[in-house]
């Protein structure tokens, strides 16, 4: 019979980085090459550690999934409430998310690549993400509210508000090939156009008249 070892724990500073490690890389590899495509040996071989020692920290690929969708919404809750709280009244707020999310695509791709993929795996790991910004939803939409109640904002649907302008920015910001059959390569300077379009047809729609 042969005996099995567990992996030795990590200590001292080394054990406080592994785990940030291992999700900061396995959100880059499942928001660019997707979650099945990514294997534990596959991030393993990128990080330079042994499987087992993303086994010891994480149980399971899942268990590494539900780590790094928990993560990927706290970044964005606290990055887009620092946005809103900073933001001006009005059409402000809705700017602010448009480029919070818009700066993410430019400097952090594959987190939104993450959104993207999460979504498309559907239940339960985009169950998981809903409810894990379901706090931000409902602050989001309370500051909507508020602006429309004050007539600075024209009445609509808050979530629903907030939802189309999320499905519009990571959609203009990942759906690269989608992009290209439109004639709009992905660079920088799209991207920025991008969002200046979608802030135009956004203040369009929500500004009120005169």
């Amino acid at each position: 019979m042969v005996e099995t070892v567990a992996p030795e724990a990590p200590t001292g500073r080394a054990e406080r980085r592994t785990p940030e490690r291992i999700l900061v890389t396995a959100m880059a590899e499942f928001g660019t090459r997707g979650y099945e495509a990514t294997s534990l040996d596959d991030l393993a071989r990128l990080l330079g550690i042994r499987k087992q020692t993303i086994l010891y920290w994480f149980p399971s690929k899942d268990a590494l999934l539900e780590a790094v969708v928990d993560r990927c919404a706290e970044e964005v809750t606290r990055r887009l409430v620092a946005g809103l709280v900073a933001a001006d009244p009005g059409f402000g707020r809705v700017e602010a998310m448009v480029r919070v999310m818009f700066r993410l695509a430019a400097r952090h791709p594959a987190m939104l690549g993450f959104l993207r993929e999460v979504t498309r795996l559907g239940p339960p790991s985009s169950t998981r993400l809903l409810d894990r910004l379901e706090p931000l939803v409902v602050r989001a939409a309370g500051f909507l509210e508020a602006e429309m109640d004050a007539g600075r904002m024209r009445r609509h649907d808050p979530r629903l508000l907030l939802l189309a302008a999320y499905s519009m920015v990571t959609g203009m910001a990942t759906e690269v090939e989608v992009l290209r059959a439109f004639g709009e390569e992905p660079t920088l300077a799209s991207l920025i156009r991008r969002r200046n379009e979608l802030l135009s047809l956004l203040r369009a729609a929500l500004e009120p008249e005169g």
